[in-house]
Parts: structure tokens; sequence; C-alpha cells
């Protein structure tokens, strides 16, 4: 039965191109809408190279620092110190690593401007990371110690800087006044991975890296990676406890701070607290499924209206069925098969559109090193809501199509 169904469903769609066009541009188009945003949501949330183990890895950003009245506060990264004396005193952690904000740079070759952005960082920044090397090798802290002049590069700038050779390794790069001997190369992080990205990465104590500065404030931020998801409360609580470990109220940079607060957090919490000064993450889900949801009632608003127009024009067949003895809940199953078969139809197409959409945005470089994919546990979720609203957009005309008496039907064709 479930097969004549199909069969027919198929004759149906052939029959009109116009509606059966509208009604799979309606559902492709607003699932590849969906797909494309949750691939985007994935990319900047999920673990992607160079990161590939956030789902167990915390974050320390930003320090925040307010007087005893709480009028006047600072709020930004932090120093290089602050963040070595605390993180490596932290004993549920399995390791951590300290890099700096990058920041923008410019050198020439030639008469040829070149931008990067470089970025300090020590050792560990290299263990808690999943940067890919390409060619040579990472800083050590012995080259660190001795003070080495050295720097590891992206594919990026070999490209821009040297033009396409076999081996950088051993070139020397010149900006900031400053020439570095290359060691390594890797592959780029996106800019969208805000903590790992970088041009050039330099060991902390280069110049200019003000790695020596007293204050609480500074540029770097702090990695952490937990050998399981399950320690973040335990590590989160021991750096808290570490961060207080001081006397209150003391001097920084002219305004006497009495709270202090630093905070080891996943990557969405720190994103969600930096745009609702909330660390719920149920407030950014809440958010993005109301926009599914809306996003996708209004199409299926728009299919119900379609459908009775569809099924209207079907009036005098269906009157002659039922004047022939078809029950009421057999029509009934035949239009909502048919329904859910133009669903799958467009889900079909929408997925296959989302996979060359994605393919050609991360050809097209808009975002350098971008690996945007189809996350087909979003698509699953997506679908099924597609056939809910199918579902509730065939199920109205289809029910007060079933439920006319044979005379209506052929009255109202």
């Amino acid at each position: 039965m479930l097969s004549n169904y199909i069969k027919i469903a198929w004759k149906v769609l052939l029959r009109n191109p116009f509606y059966t066009f509208i009604s799979l541009f309606g559902i492709s188009f607003t699932l590849l809408i969906l797909l494309v945003l949750s691939a985007f949501l994935d990319h900047l949330f999920g673990s992607h190279y160079p990161e590939l183990q956030r789902h167990r890895t915390l974050y320390v950003t930003t320090g925040t620092m307010r007087d005893s009245a709480r009028t006047f506060s600072t709020k930004g990264p932090l120093s290089y110190k602050f963040l070595k004396k605390n993180l490596s005193s932290l004993t549920t952690a399995e390791d951590y690593g300290i890099s700096s904000v990058f920041s923008s740079v410019n050198t020439y070759v030639g008469n040829k401007r070149i931008k990067m952005m470089v970025k300090y960082a020590d050792p560990g920044f290299w263990r808690v990371t999943d940067f890919k090397l390409l060619e040579g090798k990472i800083f050590t802290q012995a080259e660190i110690d001795q003070g080495a002049q050295v720097a590891v590069i992206t594919q990026k700038i070999r490209d821009e800087y040297f033009g396409i050779q076999e081996s950088v390794i051993g070139k020397p790069i010149s900006f900031n006044g400053s020439t570095y001997r290359i060691i390594g190369m890797v592959k780029g992080s996106p800019i969208t991975h805000p903590y790992t990205y970088a041009d050039v990465i330099l060991p902390y104590n280069c110049p200019k890296s003000e790695y020596d500065a007293e204050s609480i404030n500074g540029s770097y931020t702090g990695i952490i990676r937990a050998k399981k998801a399950g320690d973040f409360p335990a590590i989160q609580k021991e750096f808290d406890q570490l961060t207080q470990r001081r006397s209150f109220p003391f001097d920084e940079d002219g305004m006497k701070v009495s709270y202090l607060e630093a905070k080891a957090w996943p990557f969405l919490t720190g994103f969600v607290y930096e745009l609702f000064s909330s660390d719920r993450n149920e407030i950014f889900f809440s958010i993005v499924m109301l926009f599914m949801l809306l996003f996708m009632a209004l199409p299926a608003i728009n299919l119900i209206n379609l459908n009775v127009s569809r099924i209207l024009e079907r009036a005098s067949e269906i009157s002659i069925r039922k004047a022939f003895g078809a029950p009421s809940k057999t029509i009934l199953w035949q239009l909502l098969v048919e329904h859910l078969f133009v669903t799958l139809i467009g889900a079909f197409i929408a997925l296959v559109l989302a996979q060359i959409v994605l393919g050609i945005f991360n050809q097209s470089g808009l975002i350098p090193h971008s690996d945007l994919s189809v996350n087909y546990k979003v698509f699953g979720i997506a679908l099924l809501l597609t056939l809910v609203f199918g579902v509730m957009s065939g199920l109205i005309p289809a029910w007060r199509m079933s439920k006319l008496k044979p005379a209506e039907a052929l009255k109202g064709a």
C-alpha cells in the first residue's frame, strides 16, 4: 500500500510543476539556511582544528577588577605573570598553556607590504592545542631560556613573505625592528578561533611581548586542558581559590581593587557571558531554538495554504474514491504520505545544496583555514522538525478533504 501511495505522490508531483517547485523550494531553502547556519555555529563553538579537544578545554580570557563601591571597574585580558602563577599551581588540570592576544604588524618585502598577526606563547600552548606541524619543529622551554629569536609561521606567511618554496626552515623573517629565525611551519588557524589564530607565533619572552609586566591586566589568555569534561567543576573551583589568594584591597593602575574575578570557562560559556553577562548556556540555546522554530513555522503556514489549493484541485478524484467506498482514513493517509514524500525530497535537495555551498565557502578563502561542514546531528533534528511541520501543514487540508461527502466534493470540483 505504501509503495502505491508513493507512486501516486510522484505522479501528483509531475502533474503540476509550478506547485511542486514552490513546495520543494520552501522546504529545501528553509533547511538549507538552517544547515548553513548550524555549520557556522558548529565551526565557532565546536571542537575543530586546531582546538580539537574543546570538549575538555577551559579558557581564561578576561579579568574583572572593581573598587569597594563597585563604581569603577576594569575588564580585559590578563598578564602573563598572573596567569603563570595561578595556572602553574593547578593540581586538578592535565595541562595548561598561555598565549597573547594576536596583534597586527606590518613588514615589507621590497615594495610589498605584508600584514601579519603575531602571537606570543609558551611551550604549553602547543601541548593544549592541536596544530598540524608541516615542517621543522616548535620552540621549547630550552630555547626560551636561551632567549632565542625564533618563530613558527603558517603557510600563508610563507607564501606571502618568501613565495612558494620547498623549505623556509632556518630563514630569517623581520618585523617590528627585530629579526627571527624560522624553526617551524604549521597549518594556520581560522580567525574565528581567536585564542589560537595567528600568522606568526613567537616565544613569550621575545621583545615587545610585555611578559614581565607586574600588573594583573595584560594581553594574555590561558587555555586549560582537563583529563575529561567531568573535571571542569573541580578545576574551576581550584582556579577561583587560587586567584583569591591575595590581600584585598590592593592597588592596580591607580585603582584600589576590592573585587577580582578571573574565570576558567568552556568556550561557549565564556562567549555567552561576554554577550549576556550570564554564564547560563541555556539562554543562547533558547534563542537559537526559538529562531529555528520561528524560521520553520512561517514556511509551514504558507505550505498549509498551498496544500489546501492543491488538494482542492483533486476534489473530483477524492469524491470518486469516496463514492466507491474508500474510507476517510485511507484518503487521509494517502494525502499525508504524499506530503511527507515531498518533504523528504526537499530535505535531500537541501542536504546536497548545503554540501555544495559550504564547499564553495571553504574554497573561497573568506575565512582562511575554515572547515565548515554539515552537522548531521543538526540535520537530523532539522529534518525531524521539517517532518513535524510537514505533517502539520498537510494534516489540516487532508483531514478537511477526507471528511467531505462525495456530493460536496463533486460540488467543490
